[in-house]
């Protein structure tokens, strides 16, 4: 999960959202309601709804993001996160805990963490197949 949260008012521009993700580096914004995340809006959302769209870039961001927000829980385990985005055919799930935002859990960390268990199963496997004597030799333990 993403602690770390580019968020915005859902009053400010498209243009001001555009400049807050060039300038923070992110392709995505949360929007949020005092601390309660209310929708979300990524670079593909400017690029395809408003700029191909000939869409006004001073208009309210609110008015153009994904909302409602897809959540999740801070405590739900990679499988679950991963259905709940191919369910809602999303990339990122907002994390909420006691109604405000926690963070944000992406595609992207979903399969840093897969690789992650596939490399260790990789190495179990492994390391169950080899005789002890294959690690003794090699001075591995």
């Amino acid at each position: 999960m993403t602690e770390s949260v580019v968020t915005a008012q859902p009053a400010r521009s498209l243009r001001d959202i555009a400049q807050a993700m060039r300038a923070r580096n992110v392709g995505w914004v949360v929007l949020v309601d005092g601390s309660r995340p209310v929708g979300i809006i990524t670079d593909r959302d400017l690029a395809l709804s408003v700029v191909a769209d000939g869409r006004d870039p001073a208009a309210r961001s609110g008015d153009h993001a994904s909302s409602p927000v897809i959540t999740a829980e801070p405590d739900m385990d990679v499988e679950e996160a991963a259905e709940k985005m191919i369910r809602h055919g999303v990339r990122r799930l907002v994390v909420v805990e006691a109604g405000r935002l926690a963070g944000v859990v992406t595609l992207d960390d979903i399969v840093s963490r897969t690789g992650e268990r596939v490399s260790e199963l990789s190495a179990r496997i492994t390391r169950a197949a080899m005789p002890d004597y294959f690690f003794h030799a090699r001075g591995e333990t």
